[in-house]
C-alpha cells in the first residue's frame, strides 16, 4: 500500500506560500506504515485538478489532498473529484443545515457561496469537519483498471490536523488486514545540528524501522519522535522505551526533555533544582532570552528574577560583566550575559555568552549562522541552554528530561 498527497492552491505553486501539510501528512502516514511515493502540487483550475488527481489514481493507493474545499468559485476539488469519478454532485440537506447553523450561531445569514460546500460526488462519505465551514470528502476513485481511495481535506492545518486524528487515522487502520494501537513520543534535543544527532544514532533514523524514529529541527531544537505500531498499548510502550533508552544513551546531556518541553522549561527546571536564582543582562540577543524564560517562569514559577535589555550601542560591555550587572540587579544568585555582536574568525559574527554565580564565571563563543531572525533565536537558545549544562554540572539535577 502507498499513498501520494497532493497540495492545491494558487498560492503554492507561485511560492507565495509554504506547503506544510504535505509534510506533515508524510510523517503522519510513515507512523501508520504507510509510504508515501509522490507529492503533487496543483493550481487552483480544473484542468490542473484532473491531471493531479488523475495520475495519483493511477499510481497510488490512497490519495490525500489539501485545500480546494472552501466556499469561493477557485475551490474546485469538488468539482474536481466528480470529474475524475464520472459521476455528479449532489447537495447533503444535513450537512447544508450543519453549516447553516454555524452562521446562525453568529447572528448572520449563511451567504449563498456556502452551499457549494454541501456538494459531494455522488457516493462518497463526509468528513466532519467540527472546527469550519469546509467538511472533507472521501471516496473511492478508479481510473482504467486502478482503484484509489481518495481523501480530500481542507488546507487550513486547524481544520485539518484534528480532522485526521478524529477520523482519517481511525478508517485507515480499520481498512488494514490488521488492526493496530499507535503512540507517540517525542524526545528534544539541543546542542548539535540535526545531520550530527542522526550520525550519533547509528540505525535509528531509517525507514522501515520498528518503531520508527523521526527527526526535525526547528531554530536548533531537535525532535526526535519515536512512534511504534503493535497490538496493543503495552507492546508500543515497550517499543518506545527500547528506543528512547538507545537514544538517551546516545546523546547524554543534548536531551534536555520530552514532548512540549521547551529548552528553557529544562533550564528553569534545573534552577530550581538547584535551589538558585536566575537573572539576565543581554545586548546581542534584543530581549529574547528573558522573554523565553520569563515565559517559562509562568509554568516554573520562582527562580527567574528578571532580565535587562541593552542598546547594541552600550560601550565596552562584556558578556561577563553583563551576567554581574544582571545578578546585581536583581539579587539572583546566578546572572547570564548575552554580549554584543563582534566579529570573529573567517569574518563570521559571534556573540559572548557568560554565566556568573558564587562558584565562579564560565564564559563561550557563539557563532551566528541562518539570517538575522534565526541567528538571535539560536543565540538565545544558546544562553539558555549554558544555564541549564551549568547548572547541572554544579548540582547535578535537572539532566534529561521527564523519563
Amino acid at each position: 500500500m502507498n499513498a501520494e498527497i497532493i497540495a492545491i492552491g494558487d498560492e503554492l505553486v507561485t511560492g507565495q506560500r509554504l506547503d506544510t501539510n504535505s509534510r506533515w501528512l508524510s510523517a503522519e502516514l510513515a507512523i501508520l506504515g504507510i509510504p508515501v511515493t509522490f507529492h503533487t502540487t496543483a493550481a487552483d483550475t480544473l484542468e490542473a485538478g484532473i491531471e493531479a488527481f488523475g495520475s495519483a489514481v493511477g499510481r497510488a493507493d490512497i490519495v490525500i489532498s489539501t485545500g480546494g474545499l472552501g466556499p469561493t468559485a477557485d475551490d474546485l476539488t469538488r468539482d474536481v473529484l466528480a470529474a475524475v469519478a464520472g459521476v455528479p454532485l449532489v447537495e447533503s440537506l444535513w450537512t447544508l443545515a450543519v453549516i447553516e447553523s454555524r452562521f446562525a450561531r453568529r447572528g448572520v445569514p449563511c451567504p449563498e457561496s456556502n452551499r457549494r460546500q454541501a456538494l459531494f460526488p455522488v457516493g462518497s462519505r463526509e468528513i466532519p469537519n467540527p472546527n469550519g465551514t469546509a467538511p472533507g470528502i472521501d471516496m473511492e476513485v478508479s481510473v482504467g483498471d486502478r482503484r484509489s481511495r481518495v481523501i480530500a481535506l481542507p488546507g487550513v492545518p486547524a481544520e485539518l490536523k484534528p480532522m485526521w486524528t478524529a477520523t482519517i487515522v481511525p478508517a485507515l487502520l480499520a481498512s488494514m488486514p490488521e488492526q493496530a494501537t499507535i503512540r507517540q513520543r517525542t524526545i528534544k534535543c539541543f546542542g548539535a545540528g540535526e545531520s550530527a544527532v542522526e550520525a550519533m544514532l547509528p540505525d535509528l533514523v531509517r525507514r522501515g524501522r520498528d518503531p520508527l524514529v523521526g527527526i526535525t529541527a526547528h531554530e536548533a531544537t531537535i525532535s526526535l519522535r519515536i512512534a511504534a505500531r503493535a497490538r496493543n498499548e503495552a507492546e508500543c510502550r515497550d517499543k518506545i522505551a527500547g528506543t528512547e533508552a538507545i537514544i538517551r544513551e546516545c546523546l547524554g546531556e543534548l536531551v534536555f526533555g520530552v514532548e512540549t518541553d521547551e529548552l528553557e522549561d529544562a533550564a528553569l527546571a534545573a534552577v530550581a533544582a538547584s535551589g538558585v536564582s536566575l537573572a539576565t543582562c543581554e545586548i546581542g540577543t534584543a530581549g529574547l532570552v528573558a522573554a523565553l524564560l520569563a515565559a517559562a517562569e509562568t509554568r516554573a514559577g520562582g527562580v527567574f528574577c528578571g532580565g535587562t535589555v541593552l542598546p547594541a550601542t552600550t560601550p565596552d560591555a562584556t558578556a561577563v560583566a553583563l551576567a554581574a550587572r544582571g545578578r546585581e540587579e536583581f539579587c539572583a544568585a546566578v546572572g547570564l550575559g548575552v554580549g554584543s555582536v563582534r566579529p570573529g574568525v573567517e569574518g563570521r559574527e559571534v556573540i559572548d555568552i557568560a554565566i556568573v554565580s558564587d562558584t565562579g564565571v564560565e564564559s563561550v563563543e557563539h557563532i551566528l549562522a541562518g539570517g538575522p531572525t534565526l541567528a538571535t533565536a539560536r543565540a538565545a537558545k544558546a544562553a539558555i541552554d549554558l544555564v541549564r549544562r551549568r547548572v547541572v554540572a554544579l548540582t547535578g539535577a535537572g539532566q534529561g528530561g521527564n523519563p
